[in-house]
């Protein structure tokens, strides 16, 4: 647990560096945008000229307030110290354009933002914001989270161009948005939810510990094709926030499981047990 925790603490605090240098790196200095709290917190530095740094924590704040009131676990601690460490390294990171180029700066600064969100949610945390908007509001339906998070960025994008009146920082910055989304669903997943199949000699045990993350899961009685052995499959649908907790959970009760990870278009019927 201990080993899980420290390595979940310092790939977080690596993504925090990453998308830190990604800011001040590449995108503030040309007064481009990314999605989220962030870009919020951008447009607002840009109009005002106070410190996007502690604007980016001060409106990432009530969020983590919300979210350990709402939900408490390791998510939200992970995200904590995303928000904490992302806005000391960006006070830390001078602001200095390693790109002339805006295109060159919107697309590397993109990337950079896709790998360390991306690398910061496959081990259960966020880089604050939406995402735990989304965590709280997916916990219990199945919300049209992206649609809203799209609208959102768009009001953001649209804001920019309207009140810098430079609609090509605006589209520079939709590139940028949508490049960082590409990345992340390389290396996390797109969709808001997944369906985990798990086959596994270890019914018991396992369904001991997949019963206190309260989704519902089914079980059915497989056989393997070759061995002609007797196992079950298990079958639950859960958000991707939680899944990085549901896999070392796996990983802990069943080593030997096989685990088919399906993403999940939408779901009809009732999504969280009890």
């Amino acid at each position: 647990m201990f080993y899980q925790w420290s390595k979940s603490l310092l790939i977080v605090i690596l993504g925090s560096a990453i998308v830190s240098a990604s800011f001040n790196l590449f995108l503030i200095p040309h007064q481009l945008l990314s999605g989220g709290f962030s870009g919020i917190s951008m447009i607002v530095g840009y109009l005002t000229g106070w410190n996007i740094a502690i604007l980016y924590f001060i409106s990432n704040l009530p969020i983590l307030i919300w979210g350990l009131l709402k939900i408490g676990r390791k998510f939200i601690i992970l995200s904590v110290v995303s928000v904490i460490m992302t806005s000391w390294f960006m006070e830390l990171i001078p602001l200095h354009p390693v790109a002339q180029n805006e295109i060159l700066a919107a697309v590397t600064g993109g990337v950079l933002i896709g790998i360390g969100t991306g690398i910061s949610m496959r081990v259960g945390g966020s880089t604050g914001g939406f995402d735990i908007i989304g965590s709280i509001i997916t916990q219990k339906k199945d919300f049209p989270l992206g649609t809203l998070l799209f609208i959102l960025n768009g009001l953001v994008i649209v804001a920019l161009g309207y009140f810098k009146n430079n609609w090509d920082l605006a589209l520079y910055s939709m590139l940028s948005i949508f490049v960082t989304g590409k990345i992340i669903d390389t290396i996390h997943t797109r969709h808001l939810k997944v369906t985990v199949f798990i086959v596994t000699k270890n019914k018991d045990a396992l369904l001991e510990q997949l019963m206190k993350i309260q989704r519902g899961v089914t079980v059915l009685s497989t056989e393997g094709a070759y061995t002609k052995h007797p196992q079950h499959m298990l079958m639950t649908v859960t958000t991707r926030y939680e899944l990085a907790d549901l896999q070392i959970m796996i990983r802990e009760t069943a080593p030997d499981a096989f685990v088919n990870i399906v993403e999940t278009v939408g779901i009809m019927g009732q999504f969280r047990r009890g």
